[in-house]
């Protein structure tokens, strides 16, 4: 059983429909004994980085994803749950993510050539800086969905696929157990599917 996480953001059960449509079987939960019995663990997110840090710190939930994941469960973050894996994020201040990926969440403001629109809303190319089998069945330059304003730099090491949208962004991550989506594989139509149903068939550390 797939345990998508449920602590109060993120556009859940579109998510749980896709991974059902995959013939998954996919629970939305908050339960931390549920979230313990799960094969596998997503979690999703939107909105702002500091309150989505304090929703999972006052639940209670950080401490479950962090033992889970050191039992070599995998787990997988999408859009703002992608950034929260990481060990910190300066969206209006610096807030302290959950430090299983090395690197920091900095904001395109700034960053961007100035005719670009943040947020970064539309479908945008993958290119991979290394294999991985989360895109096992999805060829470079396949576009994905993407709706941020806040991002991880390529220079990350656990990158393994960006996006052009006037710098390289961070659109994929991963580090042994732990992945990361910062697009949604949800709205990105048959492509997202592959990248879910590979997850879905995973064993073990990828």
């Amino acid at each position: 059983m797939i345990a998508i996480v449920d602590y109060g953001v993120g556009n859940l059960f579109s998510l749980r429909s896709s991974l059902g449509f995959l013939g998954a079987e996919a629970e939305v939960t908050g339960d931390p004994e549920r979230l313990r019995r799960a094969d596998k663990l997503i979690l999703p997110g939107v909105g702002a980085f500091g309150d989505a840090a304090d929703k999972l710190r006052a639940t209670g939930l950080d401490r479950v994803l962090l033992e889970e994941v050191d039992k070599g469960k995998l787990l997988l973050g999408i859009c703002l749950g992608m950034q929260l894996l990481f060990e910190r994020s300066y969206e209006y201040g610096e807030h302290a993510g959950l430090g299983l990926l090395e690197g920091s969440v900095v904001p395109m403001e700034g960053r961007l050539p100035g005719e670009l629109k943040i947020p970064h809303i539309g479908w945008n190319a993958l290119r991979y800086t290394r294999p991985h089998p989360l895109f096992r069945e999805v060829e470079e330059g396949s576009c994905v969905y993407f709706v941020h304003s806040f991002f991880v730099e390529e220079t990350a090491p656990s990158i393994v696929a960006t996006a052009e949208y006037g710098v390289n962004v961070g659109a994929a991550a991963a580090k042994e157990n732990v992945m990361g989506c910062q697009f949604h594989p949800e709205k990105s139509g048959g492509v997202g599917m592959k990248i879910l149903r590979a997850f879905c068939d995973m064993e073990g550390k990828a």
